[in-house]
């Protein structure tokens, strides 16, 4: 069941991911750069938005937990996922990987799930 999600910005579609989907994704996922870190601060309302516009732009967000953050590393992966509507794809060490589509977005940049 997708549930649609309205933004200032965009209109998004999240749905559950199958584990073929998840497998495709962290494989996508590699290869990226940690785009936001949360740090001693914790989730703050400017590391959201930055998650945020990075998922508009690109689908999949790789964010970095660092050692000093008040947040257990899971419990960054939930809240980012409630807080953008994203789906967590990976929880992998101090990293967390989120995953929404934007149907929106041009045909040629979107990721296709298989």
């Amino acid at each position: 069941m997708a549930k649609t999600t309205k933004n200032k910005k965009k209109t998004f579609k999240q749905k559950d991911l199958t584990s073929k989907q998840r497998r495709h994704l962290k494989g996508l996922g590699h290869h990226l750069a940690n785009l936001a870190m949360v740090g001693r601060e914790g989730i703050t309302d400017s590391m959201v938005n930055s998650v945020e516009d990075v998922l508009v732009a690109h689908e999949l967000v790789k964010v970095r937990v660092q050692n000093n953050s008040p947040v257990d590393r899971k419990e960054v992966a939930d809240l980012l996922a409630k807080a953008t509507g994203a789906a967590v794809v990976q929880v992998l060490g101090k990293t967390v990987l989120l995953f929404r589509e934007n149907i929106e977005l041009h045909p040629d940049k979107k990721i296709k799930l298989p």
